[in-house]
């Protein structure tokens, strides 16, 4: 890679975020294992848990009613948003004393380009350390952190000396630390495709790297492109300060099974329209918006999802909306209901405001 313009990028991850704040609150929580998550065990999914509890097997998105089956001591509490919001502010405040290009890709990780930072004589290492120092001293909070050229890279390092450690790949080590990297460590690559890339002879980006680049983009198109880009270590993407939203959502899981139209549209009604509102008020106070859908996830749990153009949020619509999508129900019984709508980009927001 080229090193006229070398960029330093820091990816900063605390570590089991929700978990450590449980534990740091709660001093009888530490020590044993535990998960913030949902408390009915049928219905119950667990949004984190400490390393105590990941010994055993646990891990974020299973259900609570398996990590209790691997870990029949596994505590678990409720998630306290409103807590983790105000953490994850404060932390965010660290970040800003080090720079102002900052790109949070949720309450617990960001990314950090400290290309011009003045601290530690524009060291990314020292300024990783003094960050993650700072949360610690402040916060009581451990964080790991990763250092590199490009952003994918950062993020891959920030996991390789989990947990409160951190991990630098300078210029000059990119290519030999990218030849190694298995597909599956890098970010968007999913089990489908990975699956897909192992039958076709691709498992570490050395085998993309000196691959037919013709040939990867006939089976594997864009995320093949995107592939031979990072297997020669090239990510251009820059630190994001403000990112745009595109949709808003609300679901609900329910603690039984329902199945009549109904039930579903008294869920709507009572609960997730209203809510919707809120949330929609808060992202885009004009309520600018392109389509409107219905989430469903069924006992068996697949997820089906319909949604139409239309552009105001209108409670009737989704009757007709909730009456399309059960007739794909087939007799199956539902767990999830969800509602979302998709915002206008806000440069046409903007155009369509001044006319």
């Amino acid at each position: 890679m080229s090193n006229d313009k070398v960029r330093k990028i820091i990816h900063v991850d605390m570590d089991c975020f929700y978990a450590a704040v449980e534990m740091r609150d709660n001093p009888s929580y530490r020590n044993r294992p535990l998960a913030v998550g949902g408390h009915e065990k049928q219905r119950g999914v667990i949004s984190t848990c400490n390393y105590e509890a990941r010994k055993f097997g646990v891990r974020s998105a299973m259900a609570t009613s398996k990590a209790l089956q691997l870990c029949p001591r596994l505590l678990v509490v409720p998630g306290r948003m409103d807590v983790y919001r105000r953490v994850s502010q404060q932390i965010r405040a660290i970040f800003a004393r080090y720079t102002n290009l900052i790109e949070p890709l949720s309450l617990d990780e960001a990314y950090l380009d400290v290309t011009n930072c003045p601290q530690y004589k524009g060291s990314a290492t020292l300024i990783a350390e003094a960050i993650r120092n700072d949360i610690w001293q402040e916060l009581n909070l451990t964080a790991s952190a990763g250092i590199a050229p490009v952003k994918f890279l950062a993020k891959v390092a920030s996991d390789m000396n989990k947990p409160n450690g951190q991990y630098v790949i300078p210029p000059e080590r990119v290519q030999q630390e990218v030849d190694q990297l298995p597909l599956e460590k890098i970010p968007g690559v999913g089990k489908v495709s990975l699956e897909k890339l192992h039958q076709a002879g691709y498992f570490v980006c050395a085998d993309v790297k000196n691959s037919d680049y013709r040939e990867l983009l006939r089976q594997f198109g864009r995320l093949g492109a995107s592939l031979w880009n990072k297997s020669h270590g090239e990510d251009n993407r820059e630190v994001v300060v403000e990112r745009e939203r595109k949709s808003v959502g609300v679901e609900r899981t329910f603690s039984q099974n329902i199945s009549t139209y109904d039930e579903c549209w008294q869920a709507i009604e009572d609960k997730l329209f209203p809510e919707l509102e809120k949330r929609l008020e808060k992202a885009s106070p004009e309520k600018a918006i392109i389509k409107q859908g219905i989430k469903l996830k069924f006992a068996d749990f697949q997820l089906t999802t319909i949604e139409h153009i239309h552009p105001q949020l209108d409670l009737d619509y989704f009757k007709q909306l909730l009456r399309d999508i059960l007739k794909r129900q087939n007799g199956r019984e539902i767990r999830l209901l969800g509602l979302n709508v998709m915002l206008k980009p806000e440069e046409q927001v903007k155009q369509l405001s001044f006319f």
